[in-house]
């Protein structure tokens, strides 16, 4: 794979976690990278996004103000820092390098590589 999460877990509502998205299959080359999640029967959601060097960010308005997303270029790693969680938020969260240079951040088709999501459950 190209990408992989780590960091997924329970937590209760309130509390915090931190997603890592590491790209070891992927060229040292300049791409951004979109933060996704999909909530049982629900379709997959934008949650997030971060420039090639991290000099952008986008957020989810369910999300902004809650939700930071970093990276470590050097590690080649994107972060997702999630505080005040809810039980809404509960879901897989993915994350997707955009190789290419999407017009629009929002939207998965856009991006070229996932990886294989890791698990989020916020307890109420």
């Amino acid at each position: 794979e190209h990408l992989v999460e780590s960091g997924g877990g329970l937590v209760q509502d309130g509390g915090s976690l931190r997603l890592s998205c590491a790209e070891p299959g992927l060229p040292f080359i300049n791409y951004g990278v979109g933060w996704f999640r999909r909530a049982p029967g629900k379709e997959r959601e934008f949650v997030g996004y971060i420039s090639s060097r991290g000099f952008t960010t986008h957020y989810a308005d369910s999300v902004k103000g809650r939700f930071t997303i970093s990276r470590d270029v050097a590690k080649k790693a994107v972060y997702l820092q999630m505080n005040t969680l809810k039980p809404e938020d509960t879901a897989v969260y993915y994350c997707a390098a955009d190789v290419h240079g999407t017009s629009d951040v929002a939207t998965p088709q856009g991006y070229d590589y996932w990886g294989q999501g890791t698990q989020v459950t916020v307890s109420s």
